[in-house]
């Protein structure tokens, strides 16, 4: 666990897929099933969409930091995030053809930490899509 720690503390981008992973399996575990992953259009980004167990569709916000020394995590989602989110969740559902499905976005917050298991904490329903 020492050398992959210090290889996702080097290196940001490894650090943020190693989050995303482990969100998805959170999730996975809590009943939901994958849908895709890093849905992109040129007005934003959606990190996992998955389908809840009564067949709705949630929109997953990833943030994956090494600490929360500074400020916590959930405060870097700002409204600006969620506008581009909105966005993107729009244009999956035009490429989708998602109709008559509930629909939640929710934010999954993981902190590496400095040693221990990391922490992984899920808000249902964190804003409105």
């Amino acid at each position: 666990m020492f050398w992959m720690r210090r290889r996702l503390m080097a290196d940001p981008m490894r650090l943020g897929r190693w989050g995303e992973r482990q969100a998805e399996r959170s999730l996975r575990r809590k009943g939901l099933k994958t849908l895709d992953r890093n849905v992109r259009s040129r007005l934003g980004e959606i990190d996992l969409v998955m389908v809840d167990p009564g067949g709705g569709i949630v929109f997953v916000e990833v943030k994956t930091r090494l600490d929360e020394d500074f400020q916590p995590v959930e405060t870097v989602i700002t409204q600006t995030k969620k506008g581009r989110m909105r966005n993107a969740i729009r244009f999956f559902e035009a490429t989708h053809r998602i109709e008559n499905r509930p629909l939640r976005c929710d934010v999954v917050v993981v902190v590496l930490g400095s040693r221990g298991r990391p922490q992984i904490r899920h808000y249902e329903n964190a804003f409105v899509p």
